[in-house]
């Protein structure tokens, strides 16, 4: 007889998070594991400076433009990957790439700090 629990099969996920962007003043409901950038740009909030809306390079942290400072939430958001690292260096550690930032909870967000 088999057991009918089924420790392979993780849940799916049905968690949502909340990202108050604060420079716009406007909260973003999102499910849990979403990209920062995606959702940002999905909801019309401008990550970009004019050097960053002319270079950008659309999402895959080549450029360093879609830098964000979490203010609130670090714990919430996945870690630094290496990009970021080598991106962000001389930068504090509160900033992120938004296009390298999954959301696993809820956060605030500065854009172009």
């Amino acid at each position: 007889m088999s057991d009918s629990t089924t420790m392979d099969k993780q849940p799916p996920m049905t968690g949502m998070a909340t990202i108050k962007f604060l420079n716009e003043d406007k909260d973003v409901t999102v499910a849990s594991g979403a990209n920062l950038r995606s959702k940002a740009l999905d909801h019309q909030i401008d990550l970009y400076t004019l050097k960053g809306k002319l270079f950008n390079c659309g999402g895959y942290g080549q450029c360093g433009t879609c830098v964000v400072e979490v203010t609130e939430g670090m714990e919430n958001l996945s870690p630094r990957t290496e990009v970021e690292n080598r991106k962000l260096k001389r930068k504090p550690e509160t900033y992120r790439l938004a296009c390298q930032t999954l959301v696993n909870g809820s956060a605030c967000i500065k854009t172009k700090p």
